[in-house]
């Protein structure tokens, strides 16, 4: 691993990696809005006003994007560093190339000198045998095309050489950035961390009581079901959406290649129309010369082809394409509109019952049915485990929430297609955004306390459309 520069550069030079992260948070950012949207709406109909959750809710969102730039951060300095290491191998390879070739060139140059740089006049006006001189001259052909075939590929190899080193110190410009950044996450990290602390020692009792009342415990419920219901509808919005886009490309595809072989065939009707007009005038040609014993020579026929690609009439009589029937199609979907669109085809997670391992490792605490308390049953399990675990997707499919939440703190869901969704709560962080697609056993969060918990652990779900079902006939816990 190539080490960092002590010294920052002199001047601020905008990296290919400053460039993406500016195209992917523009991207996001209308995705964001929408969910945004659906969680102002649910808030909208709570009575809550003083829930003790409430107040860490901004420093539990903090520490999660803190932990998940750490961990984008740990993950893009890796990629980096092989990327270096590769440009600096091919850097090598290049080098010893370049090197060689100046030598071959060197070398070609040297014995030119040498033979005493006869060109190709001297050789002509010297007298000798011709078959030598032409001998001689086709050698000093090779020769020069020996030299000018090493030219180029020295140019090209030199040029290569510029190339690596621009993309060299770019990647070192991104490893200095990201370094920067590391820095600035991890502050923030422990500044977040200290205010939690402060805040969950001056809510504690606070925090116990809400969580075991009733009510709150049933308004947590009615709150994930409602946000799961929206989820569900603006899912099948944004699947319609990809489904139109999707045929208005097959149209445009279709509508294309009919065009394409409406010219084709106007094209060869013009040609064997030409070709009718040239037999029929050569055989009254033919008929003229029987009579006068002379052909007038005739035009050359025109090309139809050439006519068409120059937008120029042409000569011969030509059949126009038949207009090709136009559908309405919908406008294009923008990326926003289709980004939460099921990844999974319907029917792919039922067909996995029974088969799926657990989300993290850990003590089940509470099982799917059993009562909370004076309050309404669990309709998910949770499962004790340490601050900071990995939480793994259960499936393939892709994440449609990602955010804080009242009653659940930082939770993630993830639709599998098909109308079915897992739901994660009460993570410390969460590792992925929204639209974001993961395979079966990504990590997409860590383990925590957030939303108030009492302990560390992972509330964990499975939903058919928007019902909450027992998982343990599915998960292998």
């Amino acid at each position: 691993m190539l080490s960092l520069g002590a010294q920052a550069a002199p001047f601020a030079r905008v990296t290919e990696r400053s460039k993406q992260k500016a195209a992917a948070e523009a991207e996001r950012a209308g995705l964001q809005q929408k969910l945004s949207a659906l969680k102002k709406d649910i808030s909208k109909t709570e009575s809550a006003k003083d829930d003790a959750a409430d107040t860490l809710a901004e420093s539990e969102e903090a520490i999660s994007d803190a932990n998940r730039a750490l961990r984008d951060l740990q993950q893009e300095q890796a990629d980096t560093n092989v990327k270096l290491q590769q440009l600096s191998s091919e850097h090598d390879r290049l080098a010893a190339t370049v090197a060689q070739q100046k030598q071959q060139l060197a070398k070609l140059l040297r014995e030119q000198y040498v033979a005493g740089n006869e060109d190709r006049i001297k050789l002509l006006l010297s007298g000798d045998n011709p078959n030598r001189i032409n001998r001689d001259l086709q050698m000093l052909a090779y020769v020069s095309q020996a030299q000018a075939r090493l030219l180029e590929a020295l140019r090209g190899n030199l040029k290569a050489v510029e190339v690596n080193q621009e993309q060299a110190q770019n990647a070192k410009d991104e490893l200095t950035e990201i370094a920067d950044e590391q820095l600035q996450q991890k502050a923030r990290l422990e500044q977040e961390k200290a205010r939690r602390a402060a805040l969950l020692a001056n809510l504690s009792r606070k925090l116990v009581a809400q969580r075991k009342e009733a009510g709150s415990l049933e308004r947590d419920e009615q709150r994930i079901t409602g946000l799961v219901d929206k989820l569900n509808k603006l899912i099948a919005e944004q699947a319609a959406a990809a489904a139109a886009e999707k045929k208005r490309q097959e149209q445009l595809a279709a509508a294309r290649a009919a065009k394409a072989k409406a010219e084709a065939e106007a094209r060869a009707l013009a040609k064997a129309k030409a070709a009718e007009a040239e037999r029929q005038r050569l055989a009254a040609a033919k008929a003229n010369h029987g009579k006068s014993g002379t052909i007038k020579p005739a035009a050359p026929a025109p090309n139809p082809a050439d006519a068409i690609d120059n937008d120029e009439p042409p000569k011969v009589a030509a059949v126009k394409p038949a207009p090709v029937p136009q559908e309405e199609s919908p406008p294009p979907a923008k990326a926003a509109d289709i980004a939460l669109a099921p990844a999974a085809p319907a029917g792919a997670f039922a067909s996995l019952k029974g088969q799926l391992r657990a989300p993290v490792a850990g003590k089940v605490m509470a099982k799917f049915g059993t009562k909370r308390g004076d309050g309404p049953s669990w309709k998910g399990v949770f499962i004790r485990a340490a601050e900071g675990t990995d939480i793994h997707a259960i499936a393939a499919g892709r994440v449609v929430f990602a955010e804080w939440l009242r009653g659940f703190g930082n939770l993630i869901i993830v639709d599998h297609g098909g109308q079915y969704m897992s739901i994660y709560g009460n993570n410390q962080s969460l590792l992925k955004r929204a639209g974001d697609i993961v395979k079966p056993g990504d990590a997409i969060a860590s383990a925590g306390n957030s939303g108030g918990n009492e302990e560390s652990g992972l509330y964990f779900e499975l939903r058919h459309q928007g019902a909450p079902f027992d998982p343990s006939g599915w998960v292998k816990f």
